[in-house]
């Protein structure tokens, strides 16, 4: 079994809210994060992938294919976007770093051709990350 990860960036404006909450409360809990206005992020995602390597092409999975699957289903997505005000999944759900690989995950999950998602990392700063492993690993 091997493990293989490959990076990507981008770039995307949140803040942090709850609806079921007072203003004063989400001020107390977030901080400047609250400001609806938004902040921006570079971000960085690390999918890393799980098989077996294929005796004829030396390969886990396409890395084309990977990197494609990646651009398409979250990096072409979040890039350049206000994740709250654009983005489906973060109108109810705050987009923190923990939520953004949870969504990473979703998209990505079973699109990956030949290979299992093992692992998503998102890093909101470079000292500051989230990983999912998955609905299975939950338990």
């Amino acid at each position: 079994m091997i493990l293989l990860t490959r990076k990507a960036e981008f770039s995307a404006a949140h803040y942090y809210w709850n609806d079921a909450w007072s203003a004063a409360e989400n001020e107390r809990v977030f901080g400047k994060c609250a400001n609806r206005n938004g902040h921006g992020h570079n971000y960085t995602l690390e999918v890393t992938v799980a098989g077996e390597v294929n005796p004829q092409t030396g390969f886990v999975v396409d890395l084309k294919q990977l990197k494609d699957v990646m651009h398409s289903e979250v990096v072409d997505v979040y890039d350049h976007r206000h994740l709250n005000l654009e983005i489906p999944e973060f109108r109810d759900r705050v987009p923190t770093v923990e939520n953004i690989a949870v969504s990473a995950w979703e998209r990505l999950d079973g699109k990956i051709p030949g290979a299992r998602l093992e692992r998503v990392r998102v890093y909101e700063t470079p000292d500051l990350y989230a990983d999912c492993l998955g609905p299975e690993r939950a338990r």
